[in-house]
């Protein structure tokens, strides 16, 4: 199996190389334009982190390429997923940087959109509890309890802001669109991850004032080379292995702490002074 995805494996590193490249020459471009420089420091604690997150928000980028390998075998297929879904990916975090960027001397604006992030957080954590729930029958009461008492709060707060958060976490089919060309196929790839990218990394926002960003955004593309990868030699045991369900609970744990700690710093920016 490996043998036969080796091209499409080699070139996952090959697109995270051009990626990277491309992020350092954004990063600089995007510095002559603001007052406060974006360190262009590789710190691997920052890399880490970006990752990690990156891999626990990919369940939804998993079950819909793993589909869409599943109905485009060949390696010229592969080539247009990889390449299509590096690229979105990527597009969809230099977009949401650049507005950060922007906004972060604007500490008005940086505040909306802490607010918003803190808030696809929160919608984020609910998603990671619908895994949880497929493996009930295996946990303790107390367990289920307390998951299921967070997901209620959740919901209740997800379900008041809902009508305006549709606009920003949209829910793409998971079943795979049939009889698409390499281009077709190259534009699906690209629209895919380029949506959840976008708002997944809108919803690191509030971690950039403890992590640097341009190590951050390393990790996020090395976790989705990585993810890819997986996914090539075996679309259905990563699918499997990124729906682990205590590792769905401890990341939608996590986002709930970011939220809150998102909501402080809107706080401290509009009323810290």
């Amino acid at each position: 199996m490996i043998k036969n995805q080796s091209l499409p494996i080699a070139l996952t590193v090959v697109v995270f190389g051009v990626l990277v490249a491309l992020l350092y020459g954004f990063i600089l471009l995007l510095n002559r334009f603001t007052g406060t420089d974006i360190l262009l420091q590789v710190r691997w604690g920052d890399v880490l982190v970006g990752l990690t997150i990156y891999l626990k928000t990919s369940v939804d980028f998993a079950l819909i390429i793993g589909n869409l390998m599943s109905e485009y075998n060949g390696v010229k297929n592969r080539i247009a997923i990889e390449v299509g879904t590096a690229v979105g990916n990527a597009l969809g975090t230099l977009i949401v940087l650049t507005i950060w960027n922007f906004f972060r001397d604007v500490e008005w604006l940086l505040a909306i959109m802490i607010f918003v992030a803190a808030l696809v957080l929160l919608r984020l954590a609910q998603d990671g509890f619908e895994h949880v729930h497929q493996w009930d029958a295996k946990f303790p009461g107390w367990f289920k309890n307390f998951s299921g008492g967070l997901e209620l709060i959740l919901t209740k707060i997800n379900g008041f802001v809902a009508p305006a958060l549709k606009y920003i976490i949209p829910h793409p089919t998971l079943k795979p669109t049939k009889g698409l060309t390499f281009v077709g196929l190259f534009v699906a790839s690209f629209t895919i991850p380029f949506i959840l990218g976008l708002d997944d990394f809108a919803g690191y926002v509030p971690l950039f004032s403890i992590v640097n960003v341009f190590g951050f955004a390393i990790g996020v593309f090395a976790g989705h080379m990585i993810l890819n990868m997986a996914l090539f030699i075996s679309p259905k045991k990563t699918i499997v292995a990124v729906k682990n369900p205590l590792i769905s609970f401890a990341g939608s744990v996590v986002f709930i702490g970011l939220a809150i700690w998102g909501f402080y710093e809107v706080f401290k920016l509009l009323f810290g002074h």
